[in-house]
Order: structure tokens, then sequence, then C-alpha cells
């Protein structure tokens, strides 16, 4: 095909130089390939921990560590947090808390969020889980199937997700109370809104369905901790706030992101970049396509609204974010890098979030597996 140089392919002697068509010259590093990096500092997870656990007021402060820490590795992340004092930790499903248990062993409490589901009994009894329950439905699953084994209760309070409806809750009051669950925990909608009226109204309704009970309480994640004291009750969950995201915005980073240059190419003014030939270059331009894409978590809806970083200067995506690949004008820029930083000091992850019109959890969980990944921490980084 005209106009395509293999990497290391060099014209036969006395053929001259190659000339590309449409004016596009292409280069490739000469130093050893070296795959997209994420960096993640156990430290400043724990260091998070520890500053969400001194605004709690006297209330004890779990971890919530689904979806694989969000991401960023429970076999790793979750000792740090046990080792800061962590004593309660959170999942999703009781799949996540048999890994989880394996991590951590017989010490911590394991919380389910999705309750005692169908086919769940070997999973909580044989790793010490304590479901969460949300309908009288699991409730009887639960006193059926596991009668002695711990559980706790999650009430909904208006978020319409998961939980007891109120006037279900109400109904079996006496038997569940009966029964000593470990804790009773609802969620709130809006608690990254400090003046949402719907955090005040939530905060109404699970004290009108838990004051005066003999049980531990529980509403607040990292939202809810910053609204105060009064949302704190007896434990609060930190979740995005330890991995440094929103709105935990005194949160130290945790988070690194570096993409290799694999080539570079030369635009002449007019030519076109990427799928839908969606970007035009509307001078002479210096492009650079990085080795990541939305396989990868980079969010194709991102789009040109995004920017990479080389050290203090940021260079704007250009086309559509395909599979494995960005395109990045770089220039600019005195000299074309090595890499380029996708998320570091002058763009976290909520920042990146918001150029692909979503939130820094969706980017952290959907980070793909292609990443090698450089833990820095309690005992220094492995790469894996």
């Amino acid at each position: 095909m005209p106009g395509l140089v293999p990497i290391g392919w060099s014209p036969p002697a006395g053929q001259g130089a190659v000339h590309l068509d449409l004016g596009a010259r292409l280069a490739h590093c000469a130093r050893p390939w070296a795959p997209p990096s994420l960096s993640i500092d156990l430290d400043a997870v724990a260091a998070n921990w520890r500053a969400l656990a001194r605004a709690a007021d006297g209330a004890a402060t779990g971890a919530v560590v689904k979806a694989d820490a969000y991401g960023l590795g429970a076999d790793r992340v979750a000792p740090v947090l046990a080792a800061a004092g962590a004593k309660q930790f959170f999942v999703a499903l009781a799949g996540e808390g048999v890994a989880l248990r394996r991590i951590l062993g017989p010490g911590p409490e394991i919380f389910v969020f999705g309750g005692h589901m169908a086919g769940d009994r070997v999973a909580i009894d044989g790793a010490g889980l304590i479901p969460l329950l949300n309908s009288p439905d699991q409730a009887r699953r639960h006193f059926e199937a596991l009668p002695a084994h711990p559980f706790g209760v999650q009430l909904d309070t208006g978020m319409a997700r998961l939980g007891f409806a109120p006037a279900d809750f109400v109904a079996m009051r006496p038997e569940l109370m009966a029964a000593r669950p470990r804790l009773a925990m609802s969620h709130l909608a809006c608690a990254d809104d400090p003046d949402d009226p719907m955090n005040a109204a939530q905060l109404r309704a699970f004290r009108d369905l838990t004051d005066g009970l003999a049980v531990p309480r529980s509403l607040a994640a990292t939202g809810g901790i910053l609204l105060g004291p009064a949302y704190h009750f007896d434990l609060i969950r930190p979740g995005i706030g330890l991995y440094g995201g929103q709105p935990f915005t005194a949160a130290q980073p945790v988070v690194g992101l570096t993409v290799p240059v694999i080539q570079t190419r030369d635009l002449t003014p007019g030519m076109t970049v990427g799928y839908g030939a969606s970007w035009t270059a509307a001078r002479p331009t210096r492009l650079a396509t990085i080795a990541a894409g939305y396989a990868d978590g980079l969010i194709r809806a991102m789009g040109d609204r995004a920017r990479a970083w080389a050290g203090r200067r940021a260079c704007p995506l250009v086309g559509r974010v395909s599979m494995d690949l960005i395109t990045v004008d770089v220039t600019d820029l005195p000299a074309t890098p090595d890499t380029l930083d996708l998320v570091g000091p002058h763009q976290n992850v909520d920042d990146l979030a918001a150029a692909a019109g979503t939130i820094g959890y969706e980017i952290l969980t959907a980070l793909g597996p292609r990443y090698a990944r450089r833990y820095t921490g309690p005992k220094e980084a492995r790469a894996e």
C-alpha cells in the first residue's frame, strides 16, 4: 500500500528516500516498547482513609472495596486499608466477599450490599460474610438457610434502588430486631451536592425508621461524610474518596496513567484524522498516536474534549477515540515525547471523566488489564 512504512524497514541502497503520499511522514520511537502504565499510590489510599476517619467524629470507619477496589486491585488495596485501621469492608456481591476473605483472612467484617441472593448460602456461610438484607424475600431466605448467621439490613430512604421499602421494614421490624442485626444502613442519593434537599429528607426518613433501635447504624459514604456529623451515626463507609475521587476534594491523588507514543505523523492543512474523518487539520500539524483506547477504559465519548499532558503542557486529543489508539496534537511541543500523561498532576480522573460527560467512578472501574500496574506504598511497588 502506498504511503505506509513498516517499522524497521529502509529502502534498498541507491533507491533514495521514501516520500509518503499526501505529505504525511511517519516516525517511531527508537527506545524499547513499554506498555501503558497505571500507577497506584497505596500510601495515598491509606492517607485518604485516615483523613476521612478523622472527620468521622468518633464513628467507626469502614472501607468500600467493591468492583475490585474500584478497579485498582483489592488484593493490593484492601490489606493497606486493614493495616490503616479499617475493620469493616463492603462489597457488592457474595463472590467479591469470598475473594476478599481470602485476601484479608478471618478478622474483618465483610458486608455484602447485594444481600442474600438465591445460591449465596455456601459463599456467605463459608466466607463468614454479612449480607445486608434488602427485602422480606431476602430476609426469609436468610433466616431459613442460615438461621444463626450474622446479617444486616439495608433500608430504602428515597433512592429506590436497594433496600427494604419503609412499610416492609416496619412490618418486619420486630422479627428483624429480634435476630440482632449487625448493622442498619441506607444510602444517600445526592450527597455530592450538599445543598440538595434530598439529603435532609433521607436523613429524616432514616431516623424515623431506626431511632430507638438497638442496632449500629450507617448512612454516609464519602459524600455523606462531608455533609457533617448528623450523617455519621455509628459507621461511615468511604468509597470513591479513598481512591482520590470527588467529592473529596482534599484527597491525595492515587492514580496516574501514562501512555506511550507509538507513531508520529506530520499533516498538511486539510488532512483528516480518525474514524469518520471527524477532525481536519487547519495548520501544519504534528500528530502523536498513543497506545490506549476505549478497550482500556478511555471512553469514546471524551473525543476531542480531553487533553493529554507532556509535563506541564496540555495537548488536545483530536479525532475519535478508537479501540486501542488515541491521536493527540503535539504540534506546539518543542519535541515529540516518548509518553503522554492522561491522568497525573494536571488532570485527575474526574477531569478526564468530565471530558466524556461521565464520572470518575466510571473511568476508574473501567481501566482495563492491558496497563502495566505499578504500585507504590508500604512495600514498594512491583510492576504487574
